[in-house]
């Protein structure tokens, strides 16, 4: 039985194997856990950079320069900046970025639905004579 014939698993054509590159890419950007938090306090509106930075805790300055920077590239959020000074600049997401709320809470759903399973599959791997 092919992968493809598999109940449950994702069905690709051959053709779309070419675009494993981008998808990966893709996953690492809205799997990375500063990404997940970012989405998070930006779900409900327009939000100041440091703002963000208080809302997330624990992220760095240049990390979450960084994870801005890569999520305004992906079309995700959008920057905008005031002629204000100082300069105010508020960071929102995109219809593309709000359409990514849905899938990660879904996502963090199932993590609260199966981590007591996931820590218990855990400890019982971890406790098993190493095999290498």
């Amino acid at each position: 039985m092919s992968q493809q014939d598999q109940p449950g698993l994702p069905k690709f054509a051959d053709s779309d194997h070419s675009q494993c590159q981008m998808i990966s890419s893709l996953l690492d950007r809205v799997g990375d856990k500063w990404t997940v938090m970012v989405v998070g306090v930006l779900a409900d509106g327009p939000v100041r950079f440091n703002a963000i930075m208080r809302e997330v805790g624990g992220v760095s300055h240049r990390m979450l320069t960084l994870t801005l920077r890569g999520l305004e590239r992906d079309g995700i959020v959008e920057r905008r900046a005031f002629p204000t000074i100082p300069p105010k600049v508020e960071y929102e997401l995109t219809p593309l970025g709000q359409s990514l709320v849905e899938p990660l809470e879904q996502v963090m759903n199932w993590v609260r639905l199966n981590q007591e399973i996931i820590e218990k599959a855990r400890g019982a791997f971890d406790a098993r004579p190493s095999t290498t």
